[in-house]
């Protein structure tokens, strides 16, 4: 992406990186392993002691298990590179509760209930607020064309790309299921 401030240089100092990896087991559950990563550019430091240039301050993993309902079975969370060792990586166990979240049903909220605040790591719930479309991903490389059948395809409608009454990509590629906006018709005409 072109740097919009063409006035001055500039140079990193800071990366976070989030990595979603999909696998499909052999026993057909989908696993989608996470992993939110942030470095500086610079020794940085924390009330902990001096993290050195490029080693990460915060570094964190998450591993879900979910069924074809899109159902979490299992899931884990640890915590490799934190800021205040010993404490941080204590509450990975919490995230056991993510076990019988649906993601594709208000996963989000719920995430937000189970561990806003006190109640979990910021950054481990950042991490899994990513989850959803990256299972959707990773299931939909093994469906066959979703225009099949007489259901809707989930993705209609999820986006502003996508929106059934005035896209011209539904209209394209899902026209069955495109239905434009009707204009608003004046109710009375006045007469002159």
């Amino acid at each position: 992406m072109e740097s919009s401030s063409t006035a001055s240089s500039r140079r990193r100092i800071h990366r976070r990186t989030i990595d979603i990896e999909g696998y499909l087991r052999d026993d057909g559950l989908l696993e989608l392993e996470a992993t939110l990563t942030d470095v500086k550019t610079l020794d940085y430091p924390l009330a902990s002691g001096l993290r050195k240039a490029g080693e990460p301050i915060h570094q964190m993993h998450v591993r879900i298990t979910v069924d074809d309902e899109f159902t979490i079975v299992d899931a884990q969370a640890e915590s490799p590179w934190v800021p205040y060792p010993g404490t941080c990586e204590a509450i990975a166990p919490a995230y056991r509760r993510l076990i019988g979240l649906n993601l594709l049903r208000g996963f989000r909220r719920d995430v937000g209930a189970l561990f806003a605040g006190i109640k979990g790591c910021t950054h481990l719930t950042e991490l899994l607020y990513a989850l959803p479309t990256a299972a959707i991903q990773t299931w939909a490389t093994f469906k066959k064309r979703e225009d099949e059948g007489d259901r809707k395809p989930f993705q209609l409608d999820g986006c502003h790309a996508l929106d059934t009454t005035s896209s011209p990509a539904v209209a394209a590629y899902y026209p069955r299921w495109y239905r434009p906006r009707r204009q608003a018709q004046p109710c009375c005409e006045e007469n002159g």
